[in-house]
């Protein structure tokens, strides 16, 4: 009888533990490579119980295409300014409720009202950065300030473009004297021809482990994003960042919910948890990043708060451009990418 009961006891213990295990909250994420720690991610499933997976990629570009393509099983993106305008246009992201987001508050004045999304509606910033070039000072020995450096037939072979549409046309437009994510298609030309043109000096595109490689020296001069080449140069000091002279270009990346997501509340209380001054100070040292929670910037050691690769000089900061969506100009560069990336 006393088996019986024990018997009984194991098994409905066993359907409670399976009906928990099954019953739990799940979230799946889809990041920028390099910019959302895994530290913080599995602290997170920690402290909430969620059963967290992420995904990353490299380009605004493959992120929406996924999206646009339909049921991407995705609860949170992180999307850039100007993919925010084409997914809350598109009809692809929940219109935020700000009533689970009490931390929304903890975000710096400069970022609670941004021009791609007035009122936060779909998005909710996490991180800011701009995008210029590195070079590794064992192989570049004048400190470069323009982009025509990465035009430069000295370094043939050993000159990496980003391997992203937007970003690599931030290029192949400032150095023609021409604003970033300029409708204009005459500009636009010029750009194609020479990013074209410059093909004969590229060691190859990259957007992926470009601080990798002008750490190592396998590259001298690399076209990149901020926080990638923060972490390189802490790998090898040799390493240095330029926001080149013509302007280069600023960015903010932020966390969305996608239309279809299923686990919204869970995607909630992750963007909530990330806008606490411990968390976002955490996030932004490990990714070496900047943070748009203002409380976190003074939790940061110096070499981070400090950082000019991070935190650039103000007077660097008056020629940066800011691209938003191109609207229908978005063909001309798709066309024009296309004649750059098969051109021999």
């Amino acid at each position: 009888m006393h088996n019986r009961k024990y018997l009984i006891a194991t098994v409905s213990l066993a359907s409670l533990l399976l009906a928990s295990t099954a019953s739990a909250e799940e979230l799946a994420i889809y990041a920028w490579s390099g910019e959302l720690p895994q530290e913080i991610v599995d602290d997170f499933a920690k402290e909430t119980g969620i059963k967290v997976t992420m995904d990353t990629y490299d380009s605004n570009e493959t992120m929406m295409a996924k999206l646009s393509a339909g049921a991407s099983g995705y609860d949170l993106i992180e999307p850039s300014q100007y993919s925010v305008q084409v997914l809350s246009k598109q009809g692809l992201l929940l219109e935020l409720d700000h009533a689970k987001l009490p931390n929304l508050g903890n975000l710096g004045e400069a970022f609670k009202n941004v021009s791609f999304d007035p009122g936060q509606k779909f998005s909710v910033p996490y991180i800011w950065g701009t995008t210029g070039f590195a070079y590794n000072e064992e192989c570049v020995k004048d400190a470069p300030t323009s982009w025509k450096a990465l035009w430069d037939p000295a370094y043939e072979g050993r000159i990496y473009m980003l391997d992203n549409m937007l970003a690599a046309y931030i290029a192949g437009l400032q150095v023609n004297g021409f604003h970033a994510g300029t409708t204009n298609p005459e500009e636009i030309e010029k750009a194609t021809q020479s990013l074209i043109e410059q093909k004969k000096v590229l060691g190859g595109y990259n957007s992926s482990n470009f601080g990798d490689l002008v750490a190592s020296g396998e590259a001298c001069i690399v076209q990149g994003w901020n926080g990638n080449i923060a972490q390189a140069i802490t790998t090898n000091p040799k390493v240095h960042y330029v926001i080149p002279e013509e302007g280069g270009s600023m960015w903010i990346d932020g966390f969305s919910i996608p239309k279809a997501a299923k686990n919204t509340e869970a995607a909630y209380k992750f963007m909530d948890y990330i806008m606490k001054p411990e968390v976002a100070a955490k996030a932004a040292n490990l990714s070496k990043s900047a943070t748009v929670v203002d409380a976190a910037k003074a939790l940061l050691p110096k070499d981070v708060a400090e950082n000019p690769a991070i935190y650039p000089p103000a007077d660097k900061l008056t020629k940066v451009d800011f691209i938003l969506d191109v609207g229908d100009a978005t063909k001309l560069y798709q066309d024009g990418w296309t004649k750059v990336k098969t051109a021999q």
